[in-house]
């Protein structure tokens, strides 16, 4: 992993209208997730006479020739996707929805068995076009509703041989609309309404975006089947307890989100409020890193009364995935990115924010970066705990030899990263901050504890045995 910070898993988008076809609002609503993925984006539509018909594109959802192709379709039921890849190579083949058959189909999450399932299709001599998880969650799904003759029996089947995080969509050439997540809940899924549509989101912001009502979460374990006359809800499995991703709060989900009834920005200006509350404030002005530590920012300035400014001022034309493709490129890429505001900075004690360090090398740019401006000290606060394991339901944090907080100690990261004081928030402040209780959110990359059993398994053994650089733990099985 090249980059210095968590990477989404993906975004999904589905919608049934009445009286137009669907491709402008899952173009719309694509667009409002596009912080989830920029490698690939993509979208499928049921055509009135039945026939599914997939578009996908490499880059962004406005990029290439995605919206025209979309446009010319007339189907008023259909999905769409925006990646990153957790499992599989970036590439259109593996770029969602994946259509086999009767169905088409894309997903948010990451499967913990992935080479134990990718094993079993080949003994049932499944041909795979791809090396998305995508691709195997649907070969199985479309397998048990053969055998079962029903959709629901067939997630309820499903959910028994599947270990991981997923929120999905389904196409089907009856054109139903399938939405579902996984018993956990660990990646998020929500739906609304509209004059003349019902839809389904990875955010309520994609809701909005489209002139959606936010009705709820789709809870764990529980599938819509969604026609033009009728929205049938029904638990395929019975949850023994949650999981929610608490980076979605930190990090990934927009501000302007709800999820699990809890806004995100207020979450975020709670975990700046209590970093202020924890630690010493002593300094002139607090600067946040761009962009989803502004709410933290104002989070800490309201409970200490220092002054929040832009001392680090974006390019917003350096997109989240901007990887160069020589290291000396690499090296300069935090410039090309920030630019420091030497009028902010020349001369203060500055608090620096950032809402989390994966593998110190970025924050240290940038802490240099403000220095350099003139900066008289830098100390960092951090508004998620010290990552220290990987994550395997659906966030590019692959290895533990990746994590810096896995390795050093805070003090040991303070030296490193040349800050003068480095806090980060406790496991007790983000849980309070969230308002959920423990029991309910996914922590396992700030506590190594992880709730599901295979995810356990792998994560401990591949502790004492890493693989190769650039080997995800999943990837390596088998």
């Amino acid at each position: 992993m090249s980059h210095d910070y968590p990477r989404e898993a993906c975004g999904v988008f589905g919608v049934c209208c009445t009286t137009q076809p669907a491709a402008g609002r899952i173009f719309t609503g694509l667009m409002a997730l596009q912080h989830r993925g920029q490698e690939s984006a993509g979208m499928a539509l049921a055509e009135p006479e039945g026939r599914l018909v997939a578009k996908k594109t490499m880059g962004l959802v406005g990029s290439g020739s995605l919206l025209k192709e979309a446009l010319s379709l007339r189907g008023k039921i259909g999905l769409g996707h925006v990646r990153y890849s957790t499992t599989g190579l970036s590439s259109v083949d593996n770029a969602q929805p994946f259509c086999i058959g009767e169905m088409a189909f894309c997903h948010n999450g990451n499967l913990v068995n992935y080479m134990e399932l990718k094993g079993l299709m080949w003994k049932k001599r499944i041909p795979l076009m791809s090396s998305s998880d995508a691709e195997i969650l649907l070969n199985i799904l479309l397998e048990k509703r053969r055998e079962t003759g029903d959709v629901f029996e067939a997630l309820s089947a499903l959910a028994e041989v599947v270990e991981g995080g997923y929120a999905a969509l389904c196409l089907t050439d009856q054109s139903e609309l399938l939405a579902f997540r996984d018993p956990l809940g660990l990646r998020p899924l929500c739906y609304g309404r509209g004059e003349d549509f019902a839809a389904c989101a990875s955010e309520s912001v994609a809701l909005d975006s489209v002139g959606g009502e936010f009705l709820s979460d789709v809870k764990p374990g529980e599938a819509l089947l969604i026609t033009d006359s009728h929205l049938v809800k029904k638990r395929f499995v019975a949850p023994c307890r949650r999981a929610h991703c608490m980076f979605e709060y930190v990090y990934f989900s927009r501000p302007d989100s709800v999820m699990e009834g809890k806004s995100v920005y207020d979450v975020r200006i709670s975990l700046g409020k209590r970093l202020a509350k924890d630690f010493d404030c002593n300094a002139d002005v607090i600067v946040p890193v761009p962009d989803t530590s502004r709410p933290a920012a104002e989070g800490m300035s309201r409970m200490s009364s220092l002054p929040v400014a832009e001392g680090l001022i974006k390019n917003r034309y350096i997109h989240r995935t901007f990887i160069m493709p020589v290291q000396a490129a690499r090296d300069d890429a935090v410039k090309m990115k920030l630019n420091p505001l030497k009028s902010v900075l020349r001369g203060q004690r500055v608090i620096l924010v950032d809402d989390s360090i994966v593998r110190g090398t970025t924050i240290r740019k940038i802490v240099d970066m403000v220095r350099r401006a003139g900066a008289r000290e830098v100390h960092v606060r951090i508004t998620c705990p010290p990552l220290i394991s990987p994550c395997f339901y659906g966030i590019d944090i692959a290895t533990h030899q990746e994590l810096i907080a896995s390795q050093k100690t805070v003090e040991e990261i303070r030296r490193l990263i040349g800050a003068d004081s480095l806090e980060y928030q406790t496991v007790r402040g983000l849980v309070e901050a969230i308002g959920l209780r423990e029991e309910e959110l996914c922590l396992a990359c700030l506590t190594g504890v992880y709730p599901t059993p295979k995810a356990q398994r792998l994560a401990d053994r591949m502790r004492v045995k890493m693989p190769a650089e650039g080997v995800r733990y999943i990837e390596a099985e088998g």
